[in-house]
């Protein structure tokens, strides 16, 4: 196989990994069961399909779907013919992707039939989508959709020299995917990466945590989001791991598939592991197997950590920070770091990537000081997608990225994040945007004011609690609301308490002061 620092692109990656692991398993999903060399047959024939369907380099295509093994499929073929993968997480309502339809400019969008009850294409009817013109059901099917094997079929209209002359068109330069993050604005915005810079730090952060061929890979975390998708699938294919996607989060049913499968890999944020401490029959299933564990997202505790190398039997457990804007890496523990260090700490920088602390001037502070954290190197993203003044807003003249969290470096450079200057917070390994959610419920009748904050939770790590200032004369029900909100915004961001005040607290620029918030909500 051609050397890992040599491969700049998906495309190459996937041939590189089907000629050196062959017959070994890639996938197991459920009683499919794809070995390396399959995993490339199919790449190439979706990739072929969405030629005949005329999807040139730079489109957007967009995947709504929980953890499949098509979602891989179709995700490496359509970066395999240059166009761009932009994932919609599954929580969302149908507004809300198709808020992210629109923006992204999507052509062609891969959606499951239908999960967990939900009927996943009719979210979207009635939602105008003037630029999408193709819709394919990865599973199931639907109205207007068309079937995931009738998609695969017309890749005999085209032949596979014209896939071979389009796939050295890609170059690590080319965008790799359009990942939507939301802003203190609450809007979400589109974060533009390249294949190459994605390779490498993925290469860089397998090789730290330890990932060997063969690996049994519980993939947990959404391939919607950075962390199920470079550091979870792609990550797992770059070292000839073998991918078992898990659709849902269910302890037991977890549990069973680590004894059953002997999985070795089992990343997620800290409420992932939380869960499984607190399982009362945890000692029934055999979880010897287990190896490496990543975690992040959240505080973790001391105690957890012991707990995970002593009871689970981890060898491997690192922390990691990152963010969207910078691939989804930035720092991480490294093997062999205490369990201290791994549980205050979010680890110190990858190399070729530079993180400092600075003050409100943008002066660097020394070791020990807190400040916003800035990154610089050559995983920055590539900017906002069509929104230069944002773009120009987080990275400034210098190339740092400003992050809007505050961190402090201790004296070897490991980081610990201690708040975050855009209030964001975390809802079980969910970033959660309190402006996003302000920007929903204003949109309730009686609503004049509303301010949403972070409250600990000890489940979820935290829950967002929303204050609202009721219109003159207006009375407001919090069940009702509260109910309104579940039919409006992902599970996640919907608020867990609400209270109606007399008056927000606000500051002498007049915006409201959530630390007065935050106070009033203890």
């Amino acid at each position: 196989m051609t050397d890992l620092e040599s491969i700049l692109t998906i495309p190459q990656l996937l041939a590189a990994t089907a000629t050196r692991y062959g017959e070994s398993m890639a996938i197991e999903d459920d009683s499919v069961h794809i070995s390396y060399h399959r995993l490339d047959q199919l790449r190439r024939q979706a990739a072929r399909a969405l030629l005949a369907l005329d999807i040139q380099a730079g489109e957007r295509v967009a995947i709504w779907a929980p953890n499949v093994h098509e979602w891989i499929v179709a995700a490496i073929a359509l970066q395999s013919v240059g166009a761009v993968l932009v994932p919609l997480n599954t929580r969302m309502k149908g507004s809300e992707a198709a808020f992210i339809l629109r923006e992204s400019g999507a052509s062609l969008l891969f959606v499951i039939g239908e999960f967990l009850g939900t009927d996943y294409p009719s979210l979207l009817s009635g939602e105008a989508l003037p630029a999408l013109r193709m819709r394919i059901c990865l599973r199931g099917a639907a109205p207007d959709c068309l079937g995931w094997d009738d998609f695969m079929a017309l890749a005999d209209e085209v032949s596979p020299a014209e896939l071979v002359v389009r796939e050295s068109q890609v170059d690590q330069h080319s965008l790799s995917d359009l990942l939507f993050t939301s802003g203190t604005t609450g809007k979400p915005k589109g974060v533009m990466t390249a294949h190459g810079q994605n390779l490498r730090i993925v290469r860089d952060w397998s090789a730290m945590v330890g990932l060997r061929p063969g690996d049994r890979y519980l993939i947990v975390n959404p391939f919607f989001h950075s962390f199920g998708y470079k550091a979870g699938w792609l990550a797992a294919l770059m070292r000839g791991c073998c991918i078992l996607p898990q659709q849902v989060f269910d302890v037991p049913v977890m549990l069973e598939r680590v004894a059953r499968e002997r999985v070795n890999v089992l990343p997620g944020p800290p409420t992932l592991y939380q869960s499984i401490l607190a399982f009362p029959e945890r000692g029934r299933f055999d979880l010897s197997s287990l190896r490496v564990a990543v975690t992040g997202a959240a505080s973790v505790p001391v105690e957890m950590v012991r707990r995970m190398r002593s009871e689970l039997g981890f060898e491997t457990i690192v922390t990691a920070y990152g963010l969207t804007e910078a691939c989804g890496f930035v720092t991480i523990c490294r093997p062999g770091d205490s369990a201290e260090r791994v549980a205050t700490t979010s680890g110190r920088a990858f190399p070729d990537v530079e993180v400092r602390c600075v003050d409100a001037s943008g002066n660097p502070l020394p070791p020990g000081e807190p400040g916003e954290l800035l990154v610089r190197g050559y995983n920055l993203m590539q900017g906002y997608f069509n929104n230069p003044e944002a773009t120009a807003e987080a990275i400034d003249a210098e190339g740092w990225l400003h992050t809007g969290d505050i961190g402090v470096l201790d004296e070897d450079g490991y980081l610990r994040i201690t708040d975050r200057i855009k209030d964001m917070f975390i809802t079980g390994g969910f970033n959660v945007y309190p402006a996003e959610i302000e920007q929903v419920i204003l949109r309730y009748p009686g609503v004049a004011q509303a301010a949403v904050i972070g409250i600990p939770d000890e489940r979820l790590g935290e829950v967002a609690m929303a204050f609202l200032l009721p219109a003159s004369g207006q009375q407001l029900d919090t069940g009702d609301f509260l109910a309104w909100c579940r039919e409006q915004m992902a599970n996640y961001k919907v608020p867990r308490r609400v209270q109606v005040v007399d008056a927000m607290p606000l500051n002498a620029a007049g915006k409201v002061t959530k630390d007065t918030l935050r106070r009033l909500a203890v």
